[in-house]
């Protein structure tokens, strides 16, 4: 495993974009992350497919913090397409969204969704939030090894 964890923020708005990448530098998160933009190119970069098919996929991010409202392929979709193969069925994933949605929370976890949290408003509670990600999904959790293929 690298030195420096990776992250995947796969977000389509850019002032949360804007918000979550000042929140990690004013909270001291040096980890690189990677920003794509809709549910495709989520999908696209974690299998190494279309513009990013000469990334090494065992190379995987520590944590993908994954919004629900996405466009070209939901959020859900990446969930569902994420932990149906063997490759990344075991990468963790938090789901970041702005959604009150119930129906969204049950479907998130059911389809096996490690976190789900709800972007605060607040632009303080917002560092928070994400200062607590980052501490828990990049310093303390342990990630499983990528799955072979």
């Amino acid at each position: 495993m690298p030195l420096v964890k990776k992250v995947l923020l796969v977000e389509d708005n850019e002032e949360d974009i804007d918000l979550t990448l000042m929140s990690f530098k004013a909270n001291n998160i040096g980890n690189s992350i990677f920003v794509v933009r809709d549910g495709a190119e989520a999908l696209d970069y974690l299998f190494g497919t279309g513009k990013f098919a000469r990334r090494d996929i065992t190379d995987t991010p520590a944590v993908v913090f994954l919004d629900l409202n996405l466009p070209k392929i939901g959020g859900l979709d990446v969930l569902k397409r994420l932990r149906a193969d063997p490759r990344t069925h075991r990468q963790p994933i938090v789901i970041l969204t702005s959604s009150n949605e119930e129906r969204d929370l049950v479907a998130s976890y059911d389809l096996g969704v490690n976190s789900y949290i709800r972007k605060p408003v607040d632009l303080d509670q917002f560092n928070q939030a994400v200062k607590q990600l980052g501490l828990y999904w990049i310093l303390l959790n342990e990630v499983p090894p990528a799955a072979l293929e």
